[in-house]
């Protein structure tokens, strides 16, 4: 075979790869967005059950086609706090499952003979995702159209792989230099080593595929490779835990320990049986006596019973791998202050999977809301009583305020630099810098209401009593309008923001009437000018408080009215 021969194959190979590689990221990108919601709501249900965990794990990367997307969102809840480190290590074993979807979807792409082949029916794809993804008027068809075409790309892909291996078996040199590395541990990491590079197991699964039915490799020497790309696939888990937090870090380690002990627990239990059977007995010959004439199918088979047979052994010792990676990431002797601001759902390993990343950062500003809310009601019931009893506790609350604020703009600030964000999440994206300023501003306004507090305090004064119950009375009518602008935010319901306008009206009366009624009590001498003027002060600062709640719901509008 010529020079131009050889460079061909090597070109086809890296375009095959390039091709495979895009068209996984195309499926998990349009994937993820079409069922974020469900995807979150299943992730949420991580409970103490380790199976449920394992299916959770299976299903969701079965779902976006990237077990890489899964450990590095599964690390992102662990570092938040969501799901415990236990919960988090059977998702990722279940990933491990999930990840061999896709070698399976390839074996079967690679029939064919004398009848058309499946990789070319299923390429057909790519056009059929393209016309629905160019006609296709609402977000959630173009995202339809996506999954179509990437899931075609990756047969054009695999087509491309498959012939620059067909390519290389007709060189007799790379046959005879293929066929001399037999040895299964230097296998197993030119296995982890080409997938640290690809940074997918699925592509290195693919790509033994490939080698294995062309010739260029054995059916166990596939099968050493394959399990190698199980441990370099943990390099993506790796870098993240790197850069996070402890929990973060020790996720990491149960991919990889996870890993590695297949890996181990498999080349000991075929060393053992190949000497009991005096060297009759390989993985490959078993799994060829299962599934005769069909080596694709052969080592897809082995990749499932491999990563099933792990999560088996594994999971009753998850407990003890959780322990062993808590004492190689020991907590620190001088420990993060609990107490200290910190984001509740957002992290930047969420980053790696958008349309999560987004409905985290909507959670997250729920939360930020309800801070503000409760300090809201803070504030009222210590210059209301007098009581300073929970300063301390607003101070906290108000510090959190003004971390979230700023945490929560870098999050969106990085979330909006992803291009896999559909043109509808850039628009939700853009309501958020208003949302998380306007709930900041309440932080503010009662952080002013104590403030009042304290000069009161200080000139030993008080409200009345017909004072206290006309703010207890505005208090009441804040509470209705922040649950109906919650109702809003949360589930897009515009009736709850008409009934949130009505009470806003409801509390601009109010706040009028009060400085009529305080100008009655001023006259009649109930009340003195120093405390009255706090007075009129507090209601004004509760009046706009109401207004910034109801910005957030407005502004939720405004962004759906644009997507109908």
């Amino acid at each position: 075979m010529g020079i131009t021969a050889i460079i061909t194959a090597i070109l086809s190979l890296f375009a095959g790869i390039g091709i495979f590689l895009i068209a996984c990221q195309m499926m998990s990108t349009n994937l993820e967005s079409a069922s974020s919601n469900k995807l979150k709501s299943l992730f949420s249900k991580a409970s103490g059950s380790k199976l449920l965990g394992v299916g959770i794990g299976t299903v969701g990367t079965a779902a976006i086609q990237s077990s890489g997307a899964t450990t590095v969102m599964t690390i992102g809840f662990v570092n938040a706090g969501i799901i415990s480190l236990a919960q988090a290590a059977t998702i990722i074993y279940g990933a491990n499952i999930g990840t061999t979807v896709t070698a399976q979807i390839v074996a079967m792409g690679m029939f064919g003979g004398n009848t058309i082949s499946t990789s070319v029916i299923f390429s057909a794809f790519v056009g059929l995702g393209a016309f629905i993804a160019l006609f296709a008027h609402k977000d959630i068809w173009k995202k339809v159209g996506g999954i179509f075409s990437g899931f075609g790309m990756l047969f054009v892909g695999l087509c491309l792989m498959s012939d620059s291996m067909s390519d290389f078996a007709a060189m007799e040199s790379v046959k005879t230099f293929l066929a001399s590395i037999s040895n299964p541990v230097v296998l197993v990491l030119v296995g982890a080593l080409l997938t640290a590079i690809i940074q997918s197991s699925s592509v290195m699964t693919s790509i033994a595929l490939a080698m294995v039915v062309a010739g260029l490799i054995n059916i166990d020497q596939g099968i050493f490779m394959t399990m190698g790309s199980n441990i370099g696939s943990c390099v993506v888990a790796i870098i993240a835990g790197v850069t996070s937090g402890r929990n973060a870090k020790r996720t990491a380690l149960i991919h990889l320990f996870f890993n590695v002990s297949g890996v181990v627990i498999f080349l000991i239990l075929e060393g053992f049986l190949w000497l009991i059977t005096s060297g009759h007995f390989t993985y490959g010959l078993l799994f060829g006596q299962w599934f005769p004439g069909v080596p694709q199918i052969q080592l897809a088979m082995f990749h499932t019973v491999f990563n099933v047979c792990t999560v088996i052994i594994m999971l009753p010792l998850t407990n003890l791998l959780v322990s062993f990676v808590c004492k190689l990431v020991p907590d620190d002797a001088n420990p993060i202050d609990p107490d200290a601001p910190h984001c509740y759902f957002i992290d930047d390993n969420l980053l790696q999977t958008p349309p999560v990343a987004l409905q985290q950062t909507k959670l997250e500003i729920m939360n930020m809301a309800a801070i503000a809310k409760e300090n809201f009601d803070r504030a009222l019931q210590i210059i209301c009583t007098m009581d300073f009893t929970e300063e301390p506790i607003f101070k906290k609350r108000e510090a959190e305020l003004n971390y979230l604020n700023q945490a929560i703009v870098d999050f969106v600030v990085k979330l909006s630099e992803k291009r896999q964000l559909s043109q509808h999440d850039r628009q939700y994206i853009s309501t958020t810098y208003r949302s998380v300023r306007d709930l900041e501003r309440v932080g503010d306004y009662a952080e002013n209401i104590v403030e009042y507090a304290d000069s009161l305090r200080a000139e030993n004064q008080h409200f009345s009593k017909n004072a206290v119950e006309e703010i207890q009375h505005l208090r009441s009518l804040i509470s209705a309008l922040y649950e109906e602008v919650m109702d809003t935010y949360e589930n897009d319901d515009f009736s709850a923001l008409a009934r949130a306008n009505l009470l806003e009206d409801q509390i601009d009366d109010l706040s009028r009437a009060m400085e009529d009624n305080h100008i009655s009590r001023l006259s009649e001498g109930v009340c003195t000018p120093s405390v009255g003027a706090q007075y009129l002060s507090l209601a004004t600062n509760a009046e706009r408080i109401a207004d910034h709640f109801i910005n957030v719901a407005k502004t939720i509008k405004s962004y759906s009215e644009q997507n109908v």
